[in-house]
């Protein structure tokens, strides 16, 4: 069973900062893809942005140039740096991964930004 705890979430006001950590239970470049998704209010779950082990990342386009995707394989965490926030950023952040044909998700983390 693999675990994944995300953290770091919050209230910003539109402009502002956050960055998101996703704490696994075994090493992150042991997962396929590792990433973050994000399910606003009446909305489908999104990609958001993901790492792959050999490290090439993918971003939505709507996070590109404002949120950065990285790893800390001795710490086994997968950050999520979110800059220029938007209130349309708005939404439940999970972190979700893949390995041997598993797919894994962490309970999320709210992310909130004000106008």
């Amino acid at each position: 069973q693999v675990l994944l705890v995300e953290s770091g979430g919050g209230l910003v006001q539109a402009g502002g900062s956050l960055r998101l950590s996703c704490t696994a239970s075994r090493s992150t470049s042991s997962f396929t893809v590792i990433g973050w998704y994000r399910q606003a209010p009446g909305k489908q779950r999104e990609l958001v942005a993901t790492i792959a082990s050999g490290g090439t990342t993918n971003y939505a386009d709507s996070v590109k140039g404002r949120f950065t995707i990285s790893r800390d394989n001795a710490k086994n965490t997968v950050y999520l740096q979110m800059n220029s926030l938007k209130p349309e950023d708005t939404a439940v952040y999970y972190c979700g991964a893949w390995r041997m044909s598993s797919g894994y998700w962490g309970q999320g983390t709210q992310v909130t930004v004000s106008s």
